[in-house]
């Protein structure tokens, strides 16, 4: 008499786990919230990186849904930071873990495919459908929806939105130097003198590098690795950050200076960023053009050979002077807090 038993795997998709991994440098916890059982739970998340057997599982990281359903609201906040894996679990399961997790601070991203899982997608902050096998009604209810149905997209995702956040954080930097420069010299002149140094065609062009040409060369920078082993911004951190307030000190070629606010070296990756090269040529020769051959427009004068390589060394001495200044370490408080009442 012949037995035969047969075992039936379904493996993890190619690169699930080195995605995992990379969303764990990155600061990005992953959870894991299915209908399997407790065990075939915990197997695949070993397996797919998100819990490791060299850690010791604390309690409550490996749940059942109804054991979670079944606690109070104040307790399931309590709870829901630690969870790793939920296993048998419902969509009310999964719309109540992103609830607390909310509740308690955090910013939430969830994946889903089914309409069960519309809830939990419309009550995070951020909701990923699947393309392929999502439902019509999954879509309507996420933010974004994942066309090749692979986890692996999800670390684009964080890659392209940090890269988005720190453009907007470079060309801030950018507005508030050369508007800062602006204004303390028109003021400081009108003041003294009574005479305007800056007309207004000059402010026009200042403006039009600042909000145009300063827009699109800063505002396209591609992202880096470097992003994803930076930790998370918080909710409620200010997009103004201590590092920028630091690097405002430093007023000449800042363009440059505010491709890398935390970085010393600021012309990495700048081969490839054609249009922030393309833009800096233009802009350098407008502005020639403009103080050679605009004078009557533009209030400019010509200046001679020797008077340039003046303007271009004092330009250049901003580069090594803003690399001395992100040295200085800065606080982990935000800067404005210092000014803010006590409750």
């Amino acid at each position: 008499m012949w037995s035969l038993a047969y075992t039936l795997m379904d493996p993890c998709r190619p690169n699930v786990r080195e995605a995992v991994n990379i969303c764990q440098v990155a600061g990005v916890k992953v959870r894991m919230v299915t209908g399997d059982n407790i065990y075939t739970a915990k197997a695949i998340a070993l397996e797919c990186g998100i819990l490791h057997t060299t850690e010791t599982i604390e309690q409550h990281a490996i749940i059942e849904g109804r054991d979670f359903r079944n606690y109070s609201e104040d307790e399931r906040l309590k709870i829901a930071d630690k969870i790793v894996v939920m296993g048998r679990s419902s969509p009310t399961d999964k719309f109540y873990l992103v609830q607390a997790l909310r509740k308690g601070g955090h910013v939430v991203a969830v994946t889903g495919d089914g309409t069960n899982d519309a809830p939990a997608l419309h009550e995070a902050d951020i909701g990923l459908s699947m393309g392929i096998q999502g439902t019509e009604v999954a879509k309507g209810s996420s933010d974004i929806i994942i066309l090749d149905d692979n986890f692996s997209s999800v670390v684009k995702v964080v890659r392209w939105g940090r890269s988005v956040y720190a453009n907007i954080q470079k060309f801030i930097q950018f507005q508030l130097t050369v508007n800062i420069a602006a204004l303390a010299i028109n003021f400081v002149a009108a003041t003294s003198s009574g005479d305007v140094p800056l007309t207004a065609v000059q402010l026009l062009w200042v403006n039009l590098i600042m909000d145009t040409l300063g827009a699109l060369a800063l505002a396209t920078e591609t992202p880096t690795d470097r992003l994803m082993k930076r930790p998370p911004v918080g909710r409620r951190e200010p997009l103004i950050t201590n590092i920028m307030w630091r690097n405002i000190m430093v007023q000449i070629f800042n363009e440059f200076n505010s491709r890398k606010p935390d970085e010393i070296n600021i012309f990495q990756g700048l081969r490839s960023s054609h249009l922030f090269v393309g833009i800096m040529s233009f802009t350098l020769v407008i502005q020639v053009l403009i103080v050679e051959f605009a004078g009557k427009f533009a209030s400019t004068t010509p200046l001679n050979w020797e008077k340039w390589i003046y303007c271009i060394v004092i330009g250049f001495i901003s580069w090594p002077l803003a690399a001395i200044v992100k040295l200085i370490p800065v606080p982990a408080t935000p800067f404005l807090d210092y000014f803010s009442l006590n409750n």
